[in-house]
């Protein structure tokens, strides 16, 4: 339980869906309960977050079974998504804009490809090692690397032609 939480954002970032990323996140766990008796030690985070990476590859290989085009998501939702804390905002202008590069990142990073973006949300998201990252993706430490680099390469190309010519405001 512990890491339910690590789960659940890395399943989001994975499903892009709210409801996929529930059903997901349940099916991972009750996975993980099943086979906690096989579990043969090591990193519990590593191992579930494998589980929670398999339940959405299997879920998209049953969507693309079905053949079905999911709805668009409401749009109340992605404004729940969004968290402006105010505690560490001084005022609302600063606020505002933390929350406008907040959702820029968050459509960046979602905008990039899943083995870009599921390697860089375990790095600097989840605060996962290389090591980790590997065992969860089932792929060479040397792989996860050359990813990571090409992932955050293309957040930064992203981000620089989207915040390229933007007024920022004085401080």
């Amino acid at each position: 339980m512990p890491h339910l939480d690590a789960a659940y954002r890395f399943a989001r970032w994975l499903s892009r869906s709210a409801a996929d990323t529930d059903d997901i996140v349940q099916e991972a766990f009750l996975r993980a309960f099943r086979g906690y008796d096989g579990f043969r030690g090591g990193d519990v985070k590593a191992w579930l977050l494998t589980i929670v990476r398999n339940c959405h590859a299997t879920a998209v290989q049953q969507q693309q079974r079905r053949a079905t085009v999911p709805l668009p998501e409401d749009h109340e939702e992605a404004l729940r998504s969004v968290s402006v804390e105010v505690a560490t905002s001084p005022d609302p202008e600063s606020a505002s804009a933390a929350a406008d590069e907040k959702r820029t990142l968050d459509r960046l990073i979602a905008a990039l490809p899943e083995e870009h973006r599921e390697v860089l949300v375990l790095r600097e998201l989840e605060d996962m090692s290389y090591r980790e990252i590997a065992a969860v993706t089932q792929m060479p430490i040397g792989t996860v690397m050359s990813r990571l680099a090409r992932a955050r390469a293309a957040l930064r190309g992203k981000w620089l032609a989207e915040t390229a010519g933007e007024p920022r405001a004085v401080r």
